[in-house]
């Protein structure tokens, strides 16, 4: 991800080419969104080009802080894995991945730390800030936020076969105090992916994983993930734009749903089976993609269902 830059002003498209009218009846169009989702709580999965396309990241900081200004209470939870694989790089490193997930030696663990906690997480605070927000960088660490133990890895043809993964961890528990505290201060949370172990060990946590989880906890109306595709595609190209579990089962079957989407849609799924109202998988390539899907009737993307 970029470092942020000097806060300079803000390159504001020119609209006045739309008539006043226009743009009251633009902004009416938002209220009974603002009405419906006031005080309820957004997890925000934030990757792909949304994060490291300079003007997408603005884009994205401006609408978390509206979201926050007009009563509502968006939780960011951030990957970095193109940045994580640059820093690999730079120390002779090629990141491996066995089923979507990546292979976390105790070396890899220790830039996937100061990837993730430090740069990343620290960018993604910064640019809220500029935007006008107020943004607290966390770990799983931070008052005991995520707890977690080795991820076992079946084979996914063969159950008896166990891959290791090294540092990868599954979540044990979500306490969430920590952002509950942070949200009624009027803070937005930015949430780093990493977890911790009975012995104080570091886990490296597939993000959506932690998104899906902590929108479980957390009781969240909705779990918005960025990707870097127009949603769930069929073999054909197409957008899946409305998914039931039964349905997501058959594409896990017929390959469908393969890679790195694996992860995503697996947790996606179950923060819909567990209460979260809505989970929209959508396409972070867009501009004010998360006003756009949060305040208006316009589907950007996969939205995943229970039934």
């Amino acid at each position: 991800m970029t470092s942020v830059a000097p806060a300079s002003a803000p390159t504001v498209p020119d609209l006045a080419h739309i008539a006043p009218r226009d743009k009251a009846e633009i902004l009416a169009q938002a209220l009974p969104y603002i009405r419906k989702f006031h005080g309820k709580t957004l997890v925000i999965k934030y990757g792909g080009n949304a994060m490291t396309d300079p003007a997408l990241q603005q884009d994205f900081a401006e609408d978390v802080v509206l979201l926050k200004l007009v009563g509502m209470n968006p939780v960011v939870v951030h990957g970095g894995g193109p940045q994580i694989d640059d820093a690999l790089a730079k120390i002779g490193k090629k990141g491996t991945f066995i089923q979507g997930m990546r292979v976390t030696d105790e070396e890899t663990m220790e830039v996937v730390e100061w990837v993730l906690g430090g740069e990343v997480q620290q960018d993604i605070v910064g640019l809220i800030n500029v935007a006008g927000g107020k943004a607290v960088g966390l770990t799983g660490r931070d008052g005991g936020l995520i707890r977690a133990r080795k991820l076992k890895m079946l084979d996914r043809d063969d159950p008896t076969k166990e891959h290791d993964v090294g540092q990868v961890g599954e979540i044990v528990a979500i306490d969430p105090s920590v952002v509950r505290a942070l949200q009624d201060d009027a803070f937005i949370p930015v949430i780093s992916p990493i977890g911790f172990g009975e012995n104080n060990e570091s886990y490296n946590i597939n993000a959506d994983m932690v998104a899906s989880k902590l929108a479980e906890v957390l009781k969240a109306e909705k779990l918005l993930m960025l990707t870097n595709t127009p949603g769930v595609l069929d073999k054909a190209g197409a957008l899946l734009t409305d998914l039931t579990a039964r349905r997501i089962d058959e594409l896990f079957a017929d390959g469908t749903i393969s890679g790195g989407m694996l992860p995503k849609i697996s947790g996606a799924l179950d923060a819909a089976r567990s209460g979260v109202n809505a989970v929209h998988i959508i396409d972070g390539r867009v501009p004010h993609v998360l006003l756009l899907e949060v305040l208006t009737d316009q589907a950007y993307g996969t939205m995943i269902r229970s039934h």
